[in-house]
């Protein structure tokens, strides 16, 4: 015989498994309810910071709850991708990333959350080209002449970035892999003093953001030999893409995208994806991207379906490469 309190607790776990389904869709009707947090994965005054700031008004606005932005740096943008995908799966905390987070699944060991089986992706934001750029006196004057420069016997080609596993970095490495070259790649310590070496002509190449490079390059204290991007950048129009130039391969986007924790449910996944699109409709958002020569994604590509195809092309491609030159965190 069933004991009567055994019964009954019986009936209300029955109760509890059968009423689990509903709870989703109620607490999305009603979402958000309280701020939301934005995690940042580098600190305040880098380029995704500054994303970050740029939709953080328009998505308070579209969510009617204010979004507050928590930087969380260090290794290269891992640990605040950990914090993210521990937390609840609610809404209330997502995460901006970019390229690293791809880069860094492969790079860094022993992580403790995989990038697509702990992340559900929202949507896509931008992308940033960048310029294959060299110090102004380097000899070659066009792009098949640096190629054949580049690989000439005996040559110490040297290409700055700015640190281990940053795009600039995994970007040069790509570059000389796919030109067939031999390189002596020169890390430092952020994207300024690699461009302040390129400048003095200590290195002699660098994957260089076109916003920063763009106006040096058009004073004659650098030169450009193509852009690292899937479209031409608008401040350097003349300037053709590595896929013009016959190497599809380093048609490669600067991007970001908002991820929230697996398991978020989807209506709120849509309520986010509703209010990111929102944002980058938003007239003074589109005129912030472009004046800082950032391209939106076009409105058919900001899905969670994009981004999530996205990341799992990158995942691989910057996998392959990291494996490839055995590439390690430092």
């Amino acid at each position: 015989m069933t004991h009567p309190r055994a019964l009954a607790s019986i009936l209300l776990l029955t109760w509890a498994v059968l009423l689990a389904p509903l709870a989703d869709p109620a607490s999305a009707q009603t979402y958000p309810s309280r701020p939301i947090t934005l995690i940042v994965p580098y600190p305040p005054g880098g380029a995704t910071d500054a994303i970050s700031r740029i939709l953080q008004d328009s998505l308070s606005q579209s969510l009617g709850q204010q979004v507050v932005i928590e930087n969380v740096g260090g290794a290269g943008g891992m640990i605040a991708a950990a914090k993210a995908a521990r937390a609840a799966p609610d809404g209330y905390t997502i995460l901006i990333h970019q390229v690293a987070l791809a880069a860094g699944m492969t790079m860094y060991k022993n992580l403790s959350f995989d990038a697509q089986k702990d992340f559900v992706t929202i949507g896509l934001i931008n992308t940033a080209a960048s310029t294959w750029a060299s110090r102004a006196d380097l000899p070659p004057g066009k792009f098949d002449e640096l190629v054949r420069w580049m690989k000439t016997p005996g040559q110490n080609v040297k290409v700055a970035h700015a640190g281990v596993g940053s795009f600039g970095h995994l970007a040069g490495v790509l570059v000389a892999q796919e030109l067939g070259a031999k390189v002596t790649q020169v890390p430092y310590r952020g994207a300024g003093p690699a461009l302040n070496d390129l400048l003095a002509g200590q290195v002699d190449l660098s994957s260089q953001s076109a916003v920063q490079a763009g106006p040096l390059i058009k004073a004659g204290k650098l030169k450009a030999y193509a852009i690292i991007g899937r479209t031409r950048f608008a401040g350097l129009p003349d300037l053709p893409t590595m896929g013009e130039l016959g190497y599809k391969k380093l048609d490669l986007d600067f991007w970001h995208m908002l991820l929230a924790p697996a398991g978020t449910p989807r209506p709120i996944v849509d309520r986010l994806n509703a209010a990111l699109r929102h944002s980058l409709a938003d007239a003074r958002v589109k005129k912030t991207f472009a004046d800082g020569g950032m391209d939106l994604f076009p409105p058919g590509q900001q899905t969670p379906e994009a981004a999530s195809a996205l990341l799992k092309s990158e995942l691989k491609l910057w996998g392959d490469v990291i494996r490839a030159n055995n590439i390690q965190a430092q």
